[in-house]
């Protein structure tokens, strides 16, 4: 009687087989395979097997339904030689010589960011085929991100849905890119504002106030009191914008918070409207704190800080804790001044103008902890009055001003003034300082550069070439020179690129580095005119 053959054995696991090669076959004998030298061949001969049999096996994927198309971008479609550049610009990379010699050829990188800035200020399109190259780059340089995706349109939302490597963009779009409602659809407002997601509700609320400030308030005050604490607290910021009067009465609420972050930038955002009953709590505090002394010789500013930081002080915003080295009845002094009233000081010192009360001596070594107080006042009221006479005369010894403690606060002061003013101020202390610490007053300054100032740091640094030094130690200013600069300004600059003969004192060599630098700088202002050009620019 003929038995029944044995079932087949099973085919070995892949993951045995996987197993037994990490191992090796003289510590796992493979499934299947006797031991000795024949082993590592059966090894091989099984795993090509079972390689055959798990493809053959494979099981086809349900087909995925196809993405909605993209959507239609409305804006005029770039000129033919714009896109044509536009692909040159992304296409560039920057080079990875360790060298600090950078040649005679302008930075195309550095010149994408204000070739985008135009192309945004004219309401183009970015072209379909570019979108990747553009997501790419934006992808590796943060601060291309705002134009490069304004650029490119609803179309990179798209594509940062298929794409994981771009979905930055939809992380730096407020809302990921959902489509907002309009000003008439007020029910689909209030629904998106009672259930939207966290960032579709800090977009609703941005676009709502950017368009009716008031309506913006009166949203947010619907779910104020049940928000998150961190909730509340960014949903607070976007009162920035048209910030008035109108907005006291929830900012003098959110004054008693649980959170003192939601409580400092309320007091903070009250004390930036003179007429609010902070400000006026603020003035009396301050006030009480300076006093003019008539009887020296000279009219003379005298300060009695704080002694203490009561409730209703902290109440109002003011930290009772001071950081580590600092005093605290300086701190507490400082926080007063810088929340009271500008004007209010005229009626308190006698009805002096800003320039004469800055003008004052101040006793016992406050003067540097009033002005600094004063100039963080005068930028967060955007005084322009008091920006100037806390600047003073760019040409002052060290233009340090009567009390701009700080560079960082003379640029802050800059930026409280008219563009014209603000470039004029920054030509006269280049004129009378030099480049050395203008890097961050230029950076204030309005683009492309008036004149009057491109002519100053034109000026400066033939000065500079003059003295013999390296281009390199103001690449910083020759970078922004590049990129601010008025390219009208180029054929000033053709005088400067013969090497000059050295004096004895220089840096070898220097003279033909400059020539280049300036090369470079005449040649980038040329291809700037001409991006222009190619954008339509009138």
């Amino acid at each position: 009687m003929t038995g029944t053959p044995p079932p087949a054995a099973p085919p070995p696991a892949w993951e045995d087989l996987v197993t037994a090669a990490l191992l090796g076959t003289d510590r796992r004998t493979p499934p299947g395979a006797p031991p000795g030298r024949t082993a590592p061949a059966a090894l091989l001969d099984a795993a090509a097997a079972e390689t055959v049999r798990r493809r053959a096996g494979l099981r086809p994927g349900r087909a995925a339904p196809r993405p909605e198309p993209a959507p239609e971008d409305p804006r005029p479609a770039l000129p033919a030689a714009a896109v044509r550049r536009l692909g040159l610009l992304l296409a560039d990379r920057p080079g990875s010589g360790g060298s600090g010699r950078r040649g005679t050829a302008p930075d195309l990188m550095e010149l994408l960011p204000q070739w985008l800035a135009a192309a945004n200020s004219r309401g183009f399109a970015a072209p379909a085929e570019a979108l990747p190259a553009l997501l790419d780059a934006a992808r590796g340089r943060t601060d291309l991100r705002p134009a490069a995706l304004e650029f490119a349109g609803p179309r990179a939302l798209w594509l940062a849905r298929l794409n994981p490597d771009w979905r930055f963009a939809l992380r730096a779009t407020p809302g990921g890119g959902a489509v907002l409602p309009g000003p008439e659809e007020t029910d689909r407002i209030n629904q998106l504002w009672q259930e939207g997601l966290f960032a579709e509700r800090v977009a609703l609320l941005a676009a709502v106030r950017s368009r009716d400030p008031d309506a913006a308030r009166e949203l947010l005050a619907t779910t104020w009191p049940t928000e998150r604490a961190e909730d509340r607290l960014m949903f607070l910021d976007s009162l920035r914008t048209g910030l008035g009067p109108r907005d006291e009465p929830l900012l003098e609420q959110a004054l008693a918070d649980r959170s003192r972050n939601v409580r400092a930038t309320a007091a903070e955002l009250l004390s930036a409207l003179p007429g609010s009953a902070l400000a006026a709590r603020m003035a009396v505090r301050a006030g009480a704190c300076v006093a003019v002394d008539h009887t020296q010789d000279t009219p003379t500013l005298v300060v009695e800080a704080p002694h203490e930081c009561d409730a209703a002080m902290e109440r109002d915003g003011v930290v009772p804790k001071a950081p580590s080295g600092r005093g605290e009845r300086s701190w507490w002094f400082g926080q007063l001044v810088e929340a009271a009233p500008l004007a209010s000081w005229q009626a308190r010192l006698g009805g002096r103008t800003p320039q004469e009360i800055v003008a004052l001596p101040v006793a016992d070594d406050w003067l540097s902890e009033l002005h600094a107080a004063w100039c963080r006042a005068a930028v967060r009221q955007r005084d322009a009055d008091w920006s100037r006479a806390l600047l003073g005369v760019p040409s002052a010894p060290e233009a340090g001003g009567p009390g701009a403690v700080s560079l960082a606060e003379r640029a802050k002061l800059l930026g409280t003034l008219p563009a014209g003013e603000r470039a004029e101020w920054v030509a006269g202390f280049i004129a009378a300082h030099g480049l050395s610490e203008a890097f961050q007053l230029l950076g204030v300054c309005a683009v492309p550069w008036a004149p009057p100032l491109g002519r100053s740091v034109v000026d400066a640094l033939n000065i500079a070439r003059d003295a013999g030094s390296y281009p390199w130690s103001f690449s910083g200013v020759m970078g922004l020179a590049e990129r601010c600069l008025d390219p009208a300004e180029a054929g000033r600059l053709d005088a400067l690129l013969a090497i000059p003969d050295e004096p004895e004192d220089a840096s070898p060599g220097a003279g033909g580095y400059w020539a280049e630098a300036f090369q470079r700088l005449g040649t980038t202002l040329r291809l700037r005119a001409v991006m222009s050009e190619e954008l339509g620019a009138s």
